[in-house]
């Protein structure tokens, strides 16, 4: 088979396309799985779309794997051979004039109901015998579980993405801890604002704390041990808070982004505005939180039951 160079199909990506370490991950378990394919049936020679059938039978049927993990794997590929191209034009792309039904079922997004969203808001401050993480270095005044409190309200406010927020340093922040700059997906960079007067006074405090202990160069979230806070951390603290507080299903960083932008849409808010906030590079991609409004619409006509109202009057 074709080698496979995904070291150099990385540099690529991360040098032209500015694409983000988490997509270059996902990159390279793409490519690394259809390698493992390629030796397991012994492909030696240049792919062809036959076998890229293949592979999509194989991940489906051998492997289990899900809608979304099959049409990333195939995008993945797609991409890589679409690169390999240009990059040595004698080749042909084993994509070329296949036809791949790629759709996967779409799924509304699950946003946190507000219910939940105020226990957990009114848990946080509490929940230091349940949480034994001792508080970052630098910030012996604010407990690990304020952090992780303070971290999802940040998270609804903002619609970040929970690798955003970890990526950030201290001087990220401007505005007397009023805005935050971002870069997200394709090293694309827009600013988001922190609303809230709470929220406001909180993450100030934190982030003076901050940035007279450790400078403007610190990671704006920290470990306990004093480097940066990653997002596989903080999924599991998230995990750790749902059993204490006994939520179903378990709350998850990307499940406080869908309640950013569902919030903001029932509220009003443009959709063009909220598109903005999330960094979509598609209006589509932000509309499909209008049918998750529409479902809250649906919610509210169902429990308001207007119907009963009129069967239950009695005419004199």
């Amino acid at each position: 088979m074709t080698k496979i160079y995904i070291t150099e199909f990385e540099e690529y990506c991360q040098e032209q396309l500015g694409l983000s370490k988490h997509s270059l991950r996902a990159y390279r378990q793409d490519l690394s799985a259809f390698v493992k394919f390629g030796t397991k049936v012994g492909l030696i020679n240049q792919p062809t779309g036959q076998d890229v059938i293949a592979f999509q039978k194989d991940l489906r049927e051998e492997q289990g794997a899900s809608p979304s993990t099959i049409r990333r794997r195939l995008v993945t590929l797609r991409s890589y051979f679409k690169w390999r191209e240009e990059m040595y034009p004698v080749e042909q792309s084993p994509f070329d004039g296949l036809r791949l039904d790629l759709k996967i079922p779409k799924r509304l997004p699950r946003p946190v109901d507000r219910p939940t969203l105020s226990a957990l808001f009114q848990s946080t401050e509490h929940i230091i015998e349940l949480d034994p993480m001792a508080a970052p270095k630098g910030l012996n005044d604010v407990s690990a579980s304020k952090v992780t409190g303070l971290i999802a309200r940040l998270l609804v406010v903002t619609g970040l993405r929970i690798s955003e927020l970890t990526s950030l340093r201290v001087q990220d922040v401007t505005g007397a801890a009023t805005r935050i700059r971002v870069r997200g997906k394709g090293d694309r960079e827009r600013t988001v604002y922190v609303a809230n007067d709470r929220l406001q006074k909180d993450f100030r405090h934190y982030w003076q704390c901050k940035f007279d202990t450790l400078g403007s160069q610190a990671w704006l979230f920290e470990n306990t041990n004093g480097d940066c806070l990653t997002p596989q951390a903080y999924r599991k603290r998230l995990r750790t808070l749902s059993r204490s507080l006994r939520i179903e299903p378990h709350l998850t960083p990307h499940r406080f982004r869908h309640s950013a932008a569902t919030l903001l849409i029932e509220e009003g808010v443009d959709i063009r505005l909220v598109q903005r906030l999330l960094g979509h590079a598609s209006i589509a991609t932000t509309e499909i939180y209008t049918k998750v409004s529409d479902n809250s619409l649906s919610s509210a006509v169902a429990a308001a039951d207007t119907l009963a109202t009129v069967d239950c009057f009695t005419v004199p």
